[in-house]
């Protein structure tokens, strides 16, 4: 594993799921995590616990990135913290799951506001701070969903279809700056976020999986690892499919 060290971190939804395996290999790399999270305080409470022994290495904040007013005052934040920021990881994200013509029109606004423009508040705000020190790495967790298009996901779909959409363009802007922007796109990965399906659609998409697993949480943070490395310095405005093969 490659390391981290004197590197700065920003995760979002960074205390459950696939979010927390990101910070936590991080962390074991050496990495200083700044793990934000939009309010569940039991799950950040349990992540602080958990990795007690690491407790120099990280802080947790509470911050809507939907908002533009709280990203602005995060990121405020840090630049009385720190002098650097190294490594972004827009990984927070929900759904909202309803067929198209019965979605309420809020539920089709919450998902674009927390995937989309979540992505982009944070986005702008870490390139500004990456450009003092001409270096960067900026990654999206994406999703398989922008290019297959599922039932009942059309606010989901249309959200991470603009992050690859985004990506693409922010690593064009900024890669004169030594900044590079790319995704990382799992597929169904064993978390909360599709262990909430019934059994029988669980069962029925692992069938379109060829390799007729789900993948776990540490497939996708060592996807992540891998691109927020020095190894990876000439590689920007891709997706990286961590899919088994879907």
């Amino acid at each position: 594993m490659e390391d981290f060290t004197d590197q700065i971190i920003l995760i979002t939804g960074a205390t459950r799921g696939i979010g927390k395996a990101i910070a936590e290999t991080f962390l074991q790399a050496g990495g200083t995590v700044v793990g934000v999270y939009s309010g569940n305080d039991v799950a950040a409470r349990a992540f602080a616990t958990h990795n007690q022994k690491y407790a120099s290495q990280f802080s947790l904040h509470k911050c809507d990135i939907s908002n533009a007013h709280e990203v602005e005052t995060l990121f405020t934040d840090l630049h009385s913290t720190y002098s650097r920021l190294d490594v972004l990881v827009n990984n927070a994200g929900i759904r909202r799951d309803a067929v198209l013509a019965l979605m309420d029109s809020d539920n089709w606004q919450r998902v674009i506001d927390v995937n989309l423009t979540g992505t982009f508040l944070m986005s702008k705000q870490a390139v500004l701070f990456m450009m003092q020190n001409k270096f960067g790495r900026i990654i999206n967790i994406t999703s398989p969903v922008a290019r297959l298009g599922f039932t009942g996901q059309a606010n989901y779909a249309a959200s991470k279809a603009g992050q690859i959409a985004m990506t693409k363009t922010l690593a064009k802007e900024v890669a004169k700056k030594k900044i590079t922007v790319n995704c990382v796109s799992p597929g169904f990965i064993s978390t909360d976020f599709i262990n909430d399906l019934p059994k029988e659609q669980l069962a029925e998409y692992k069938k379109l999986v060829p390799m007729r697993r789900f993948g776990t949480v540490d497939d996708v943070a060592n996807a992540v690892i891998f691109l927020a490395g020095k190894s990876s310095s000439y590689i920007t405005g891709i997706t990286l499919e961590v899919t088994g093969g879907l």
